[in-house]
């Protein structure tokens, strides 16, 4: 287990960020409730920012043919870490629900079951599940089946979109700096975030995983306004902006629990129409990185070209380095795939 990813958001945060505003679940929304002070950054995290994480990490692949089953037991095998990683914060899920109208681009809803049976016997607050799509986040809630689960568990279905926001800084064209609402929720060291993705291709950086899926979901969509297009503001290329802004606000906004459900994955052109992969994987770890590295790896893409990946890795945000990750469940090497790419990245990459 890599000890750096626990409080890694509350440890990046501090870094010349001295306050932080801290939030509640209020009704059926996050609120804000006061400021909380960072007062001893090396308590949180033990290692200074740029520097690469040496120790290996834990990632859980789990094999199988059947979707609950696979992405429950990938949490399974790393149980006693992420209870213990919790501590008193407020969870909150983030699927991924790019479109309302099709089911192969989206966190399905028997995925947020799996999550939502393995914390029930363990956490006894209201789990939050909140999304802050493109689209209209109710109708996906609506259209995937999501609105049975606050009938099934204790949890509230929100849009993120509606919640309090915050200003951060993005590069736009000509590296000038373009402010982005960033949601609260986002931004809070106090909640528990875990981003429940879907393993796809993607249009503009490769890969969309645990990763982007939080870092793209944080910007606001108000459905006038959508934040998240200021992230890749220049024409697609293998050094997109999209790469940079993710690194750049991963400093603050940084998943606690990668779960990655590969079970139907997502090839050719993603993250919204591209063609079924029947991968049946399930990943889950405590170091989003090495679980997107790992995801990367097992889709037959090389983590050190893409961009964000590999910054990050520089940068000590997570384990980055394949051959530091232990693979706990199913051998890597029983998991190794070689998805088409969406076919404008194809060309760029010369895949």
């Amino acid at each position: 287990m890599n000890k750096n990813t626990f409080n890694r958001r509350r440890f990046l945060k501090g870094i010349g960020l001295g306050t932080v505003g801290g939030i509640i679940l209020g009704g059926s929304d996050f609120c804000f409730a006061g400021t909380h002070t960072i007062t001893d950054e090396k308590q949180d995290r033990p290692h200074q920012l740029y520097k690469k994480v040496t120790e290996p990490a834990e990632v859980s692949l789990i094999k199988g043919n059947n979707r609950h089953d696979i992405v429950y037991q990938s949490l399974k095998k790393i149980e006693n870490e992420i209870l213990s990683s919790i501590g008193d914060k407020r969870i909150l899920i983030k699927p991924n629900l790019v479109v309302s109208d099709n089911p192969l681009a989206v966190t399905h809803v028997d995925a947020i079951r799996a999550i939502l049976d393995f914390f029930t016997p363990h956490y006894k607050k209201q789990i939050i599940i909140g999304e802050s799509g493109a689209h209209k986040t109710f109708d996906g809630f609506e259209n995937y089946g999501y609105l049975a689960l606050e009938k099934e568990y204790n949890v509230k279905l929100v849009d993120l979109n509606q919640d309090p926001f915050q200003y951060r800084y993005v590069f736009g064209e000509e590296n000038r700096p373009l402010p982005v609402r960033i949601i609260s929720a986002f931004l809070d060291p106090d909640v528990y975030i875990i981003s429940a993705s879907q393993m796809k291709t993607h249009n503009k950086v490769l890969v969309t995983l645990s990763l982007k899926n939080v870092l793209l979901g944080c910007p606001v969509n108000d459905y006038t306004k959508n934040d998240k297009a200021l992230f890749h503001t220049r024409p697609t290329s293998v050094t997109d902006l999209c790469h940079y802004n993710m690194f750049h606000i991963a400093r603050e906004v940084y998943p606690d629990l990668a779960v990655i459900d590969g079970f139907e994955a997502m090839e050719g052109n993603g993250p919204a129409w591209g063609t079924p992969f029947n991968s049946r994987i399930a990943i889950a770890s405590l170091d989003a990185l090495a679980a997107d590295t790992l995801a990367t790896k097992i889709m037959g893409f090389d983590p050190k070209r893409i961009l964000y990946l590999s910054a990050m890795t520089e940068a000590g945000y997570g384990q980055g380095e394949i051959e530091k990750i232990n693979v706990l469940g199913t051998p890597l090497d029983q998991c190794l795939y070689n998805f088409k790419p969406h076919e404008e990245m194809g060309k760029l990459y010369e895949l």
